[in-house]
C-alpha cells in the first residue's frame, strides 16, 4: 500500500483484482468456440438468448462475430473483447479468430491474456489450428483450460482424448468430471470430486438435475449406463487410480490442465466449466517490462496497447486501442503518457468493449481490457503509463507468408486506398509495404482469405475497389545494422526493398534462395521474422 494511499482503497482495489479473470478461447475452426462462448455469456446474463454458429438456418449471429463479414461468412476475423460477471467474479472474456488465416492478430491477443481454454471437439481430437495456438501459449507460460465439447454426438473415447493432448502439448491432464456414455448414450457428467452426476435426461429450468450417487454401484448409476455400465465403470476405475488431481503450482507452470467435458450446444457442463475459471483461475499476474517485473497490486497505472481496430463505428471512421491494464487503477480522465513518444493521452472517452458495442468506462483495474480512441497516435506494442519509463514486451508483428500486389480500380482514391492500408496495417488484418522504388503498393499476410477480407473492408469501410495480384515476392525480413551498412544495401538492393507502415526497412526477397545468398553476403546486416516495439524503444532510451 502506498502511504498515501486509504487503507480502505488499497483492500478494494486487491479485491477487484483478485475477482478479475482474463482469458482467451482457442480452438481449431469448428471445433465449437463461438457456440461456448454464447453459452458462457448467457450463464453471465451478459446476453438474453444464444446466438447460433452462422450456417445453420438462423437469423440470430454469434454476440462476438460483430463485423460484417463475419456475419456474412460465418467465421471470425477478429478478436472479440466480453466483460460480464458471474459468481463473485468478473470474467474478461476475449474471443480469437479460430481461422488460420487471423493467427497474427490471435498471437497478440495471447499476450494480453492470464489464461486460455482450449476446446477441443470430441470426435476429431487435437488438431493443426490447436497445435500452433498451444505453442504460441507455452512460449508465454500461459495456463490452459481444457474444455472436450459435443459430447452429445459420438465421438473419441475420452482415455484416447486426454492421451492425445498429453501427447501432443506435454501436459498433464487433470480431469474435473467424465462423460457417462457419449453421443445417443449419453447419460450425464459425473463430478470427481463432488461424487455426483449431472443428468443429461432431465432438463432443470436452464440446466440439467444433479443426482447425488453412495458409490459406484449405486442402483441409480447403474440404470443409467445401461449396456454401457461395464465400460463407463472400467474407465472411472482408471481415471480415479491412474489420472492425475489438480495441482495449482503445475497448473500456473503451464504443466497440467484441468479437463471439463460437455456439450455447449446442449449447454451441459458449460456451469461448471464457468465455475472453474473462477476457481482455477489465475487473477491477474506480474508482467515482465525491459526495466522490471510490474505487479498488478502496485499504485502507479501501466498498460500496453496489443491491438487497434479501425472502423467498429463505420459511421465515424474510428479506430480503438485495445488497452490491457497491468498495474494500477484506471480512472476516467487521468493523466496517461505514451513511453514510446513522450505525448499526453486523454482518458476521457476511454470505452468499456463488449464485442462491437461500447461504452463509457469509469474504473477498470489490472486484468480489464479497455478501449481508447485514437487517432494515429498509438500502436500496437506501446506501454501506458502515469509517467514511468516502461517497455512491456512479448509482442511481436510477424513477418507475412504470402504477398500481393495492390490493383487500385480507381485512380482517383489513391489516397483512400493509402489511408485504408495503412489502418488495416495497424491493427493487424494485414501489413502493407511501400517499395523505395516505383509507385506500386505490396501487401502481406498470413493466409489467402486475409486478402479477401481486406478487399472487403476496404469496399465497404473506405469506398475502395481495388484487386491483388501476384508479385514476385516470397519472402520478407525486416533489416537493420549499422548506418554505413544499411546505406551502402540500399543503394545495391533498391528494388528489392520496402518501408512498412511503420518506416521500418523491410526487404522483398524473391525466394528462399535468394534470401539465404544475401544473409550470408551481408552477414553485418539483421534479418529478422519478427518486430517488437518495444525492444526497438528501449533500446533508444
Amino acid at each position: 500500500m502506498h502511504a498515501f494511499e486509504k487503507e480502505s482503497e488499497y483492500k478494494e482495489r486487491l479485491a477487484a483484482i483478485a475477482s478479475r479473470r482474463t482469458i482467451a478461447i482457442i480452438s481449431h475452426p469448428d471445433a465449437g468456440k463461438t457456440t461456448l462462448t454464447e453459452r458462457l455469456l448467457l450463464l453471465g446474463g451478459a446476453i438474453q438468448l444464444a446466438g447460433t454458429v452462422k450456417g445453420r438456418k438462423s437469423q440470430r449471429s454469434a454476440t462476438a462475430d460483430w463485423m460484417a463479414i463475419e456475419k456474412e461468412r460465418g467465421i471470425s476475423v477478429t478478436a472479440a473483447v466480453m466483460q460480464f460477471a458471474y459468481g463473485d467474479g468478473l470474467i474478461n472474456l476475449v474471443d480469437t479468430p479460430g481461422h488460420e488465416d487471423f493467427s497474427e492478430d490471435t498471437y497478440r491477443t495471447l499476450t494480453a491474456v492470464d489464461a486460455a481454454l482450449m476446446v477441443i471437439d470430441a470426435a476429431k481430437g487435437v488438431e493443426e489450428r490447436t497445435r500452433r495456438l498451444m505453442e504460441v501459449c507455452r512460449m508465454h507460460g500461459t495456463p490452459i483450460v481444457t474444455f472436450i465439447n459435443k459430447l452429445d454426438r459420438d465421438g473419441r473415447n475420452p482415455l484416447v482424448l486426454l492421451d492425445e493432448i498429453e501427447q501432443a502439448f506435454g501436459l498433464a491432464c487433470a480431469p474435473v468430471n467424465w462423460p457417462l456414455g457419449m453421443g445417443s448414450s449419453l447419460a450425464g457428467l459425473y463430478d470427481l470430486e463432488l461424487n455426483q452426476v449431472l443428468d443429461y435426461r432431465r432438463r432443470q429450468g436452464t440446466g440439467y438435475a444433479m443426482q447425488s450417487i453412495r458409490d459406484m454401484d449405486d442402483p441409480w448409476l447403474m440404470a443409467a449406463l445401461g449396456s454401457d455400465r461395464q465400460q463407463v465403470l472400467e474407465e472411472l476405475h482408471l481415471v480415479r487410480g491412474v489420472m492425475p488431481t489438480y495441482n495449482e503450482e503445475a497448473y500456473l507452470a503451464g504443466m497440467l490442465t484441468p479437463v471439463f467435458f460437455g456439450s455447449a450446444l446442449r449447454g451441459l457442463g458449460v456451469d461448471a466449466l464457468l465455475q472453474g475459471v473462477l476457481r482455477f483461475g489465475p487473477s491477474p499476474r506480474p508482467r515482465q517490462a525491459v526495466e522490471r517485473l510490474v505487479q498488478p497490486e502496485e499504485e502507479g497505472f501501466s498498460g500496453f496497447v496489443f491491438k487497434i481496430q479501425a472502423n467498429m463505428d463505420p459511421q465515424h471512421r474510428d479506430r480503438i486501442a485495445f488497452v490491457r491494464i497491468v498495474s494500477g487503477t484506471f480512472q476516467r480522465g487521468m493523466a496517461l503518457c505514451c513511453v514510446r513518444t513522450g505525448k499526453a493521452i486523454r482518458s476521457h472517452e476511454a470505452l468499456a468493449l463488449f464485442a462491437g458495442s461500447r461504452s463509457g468506462v469509469e474504473l477498470a483495474y489490472p486484468g480489464d481490457i479497455i478501449g481508447l480512441p485514437n487517432h494515429g497516435t498509438l500502436a500496437v506494442g506501446d506501454t501506458l503509463t502515469q509517467g514511468e519509463c516502461l517497455h512491456f514486451t512479448g509482442i511481436p508483428h510477424f513477418a507475412p507468408e504470402l504477398f500481393r500486389a495492390v490493383i487500385l480500380t480507381e485512380p482517383l482514391k489513391s489516397k483512400a486506398l493509402l489511408k485504408g492500408l495503412e489502418q488495416l496495417s495497424e491493427e493487424g488484418a494485414l501489413q502493407f509495404f511501400r517499395p523505395v522504388v516505383g509507385s506500386g503498393l505490396v501487401v502481406g499476410a498470413v493466409g489467402p482469405l486475409q486478402f479477401e477480407v481486406a478487399a472487403h473492408r476496404l469496399r465497404q469501410e473506405y469506398g475502395v475497389n481495388c484487386r491483388f495480384e501476384g508479385v514476385a515476392v516470397q519472402q520478407a525480413r525486416w533489416v537493420t545494422g549499422p548506418a554505413a551498412a544499411m546505406k551502402a544495401f540500399l543503394d545495391k538492393y533498391p528494388s528489392q526493398l520496402a518501408r512498412d507502415a511503420s518506416g521500418h526497412m523491410v526487404y522483398l526477397a524473391p525466394s528462399t534462395v535468394n534470401l539465404r545468398l544475401v544473409q550470408e553476403r551481408h552477414a553485418e546486416l539483421s534479418f529478422a521474422a519478427t518486430r517488437e516495439r518495444a525492444g526497438e524503444e528501449a533500446g533508444k532510451t
